[in-house]
């Protein structure tokens, strides 16, 4: 029989949510002298993330690389552009398109 599925209390939810933001202005700040301290932060967001239970809003989910967890940055590190009612992110370092959705 499966395990139930427990939440963990909100209060350490909140702060899970506030390091994660924290995270990922740290890792945009970083990113100019040291990229690859920017993709260690975006890992342990995600695993902060994925410990807790959180759900990355969209904003978030788009400033990084699904396939090898880099942080991009439109024109340095990724390529992105607009077709078909879609948004295309272009990892550069993997290689891999990502499509959001556009309204």
């Amino acid at each position: 029989m499966p395990k139930k599925y427990h939440k963990k209390p909100v209060q350490q939810q909140k702060i899970a949510k506030k390091r994660i933001n924290f995270l990922f202005q740290h890792a945009n700040e970083v990113f100019k002298e040291d990229s690859n301290l920017s993709d260690k932060y975006v890992k342990m967001a995600r695993r902060i993330a994925m410990k807790y239970k959180i759900r990355l809003p969209s904003s978030i989910k788009k400033r990084f690389c699904k396939n090898c967890h880099q942080f991009l940055v439109p024109g340095v590190n990724c390529r992105v552009r607009i077709h078909k009612h879609r948004l295309i992110y272009y990892c550069f370092g993997c290689k891999h398109y990502m499509r959001h959705p556009v309204k």
